[in-house]
């Protein structure tokens, strides 16, 4: 728990619910914790719900190592009916016909998700944040502007059905294990890089089926190692924080430095000869831990040296 004595400073894991927004989350952390220093390592829709990651403090500066990293996502994707926002808060833009739905087979939407699945390029949903001449995409769209938004690479290293949703008669077809009233529900969990739209996954099997497909339900449950099990749910009273230095360690890996050695990094001083030290963590870039383990800051290799990239203020 935060010493109620000093500034708020660390991680705070929220498991987001269901019809407000990001801000919304971010705002009610402000107000529980008493500070305005509050910033987010990614957002969620409102329709989502699931783990949120913000920074606290100090440990803003920790978000720029959080954002980028792979998540996992449980979602249903209903198969036969497409929306201008590629899930359940858009208009809907076109639905497929029976005979449509009847040849969507469970060995197609097999074949459909491994096509989605590895290395792919994406078109993000017109109905994004991304950011076009300034604006953001969905500001665009809803004013009735035309979006185009270029491909862009990510990784989906798991795509799994989870659930077909059982409703209709015949066999041997996803249409007939799984339709309700002209439509195939997919219950399913997608392992991810940063930067992938679950929303556009949807799309683009509906897409490739034949019938369209858009998103009824989005839970973000993973980002690296973070899991929404262990996130707060009630942004009222003592928020569980977590410490600056265990996030770090458990992002970047830790880098033992000594208190001569802090000093010298939180100085700009770069640690000579030490890159061999650097062998063996599980990434370029690891957290400076001093002897009372706290988080000195962020360092990287320099020739044979060790700088920092980034330093944490020594108070906090």
């Amino acid at each position: 728990m935060p010493d109620a004595s000093a500034s708020p400073n660390g991680i705070l894991l929220v498991d987001k619910p269901q019809g407000i927004t990001s801000h919304d989350v971010v705002a009610r952390a402000r107000r529980a914790l008493g500070t305005r220093k509050i910033g987010h390592a990614g957002t969620l829709d409102p329709m989502a719900t699931g783990l949120l990651i913000l920074g606290v403090g100090p440990a803003t500066r920790l978000l720029t190592y959080i954002v980028g990293l792979d998540k996992t996502y449980e979602a249903t994707i209903r198969l036969g009916v497409s929306t201008d926002s590629d899930d359940a808060d858009g208009t809907t833009t076109a639905q497929a016909d029976a005979a449509a739905l009847a040849a969507v087979t469970d060995e197609r939407i097999r074949d459909g998700i491994a096509a989605l699945t590895g290395e792919i390029s994406q078109v993000p949903s017109t109905v994004s944040a991304i950011k076009i001449g300034g604006k953001r995409a969905y500001d665009l769209a809803r004013a009735g502007e035309e979006v185009q938004l270029k491909a862009r690479t990510v990784t989906v290293s798991r795509f799994e059905v989870r659930r077909s949703t059982s409703s209709g008669t015949g066999a041997g077809s996803a249409a007939a294990s799984g339709s309700r009233d002209g439509v195939i529900d997919l219950d399913v969990v997608v392992d991810c890089s940063s930067g992938t739209y679950i929303r556009a996954l949807a799309r683009d099997l509906g897409a490739a089926l034949g019938v369209g497909g858009h998103l009824t339900a989005l839970r973000r449950t993973r980002i690296g190692p973070f899991r929404v099990a262990d996130a707060a749910t009630d942004l009222t009273g003592d928020l569980p924080l977590l410490p600056p230095a265990d996030v770090a360690t458990a992002v970047l890996g830790a880098f033992p430095v000594t208190a001569d050695e802090a000093r010298d990094l939180r100085h700009g001083k770069r640690l000579a000869g030490a890159a061999d030290r650097l062998a063996g963590l599980p990434t370029a870039t690891p957290a400076a831990i001093d002897p009372d383990g706290r988080l000195v800051g962020i360092v990287e290799r320099r020739g044979g040296d060790v700088k920092s990239a980034m330093n944490m203020a020594e108070d906090a």
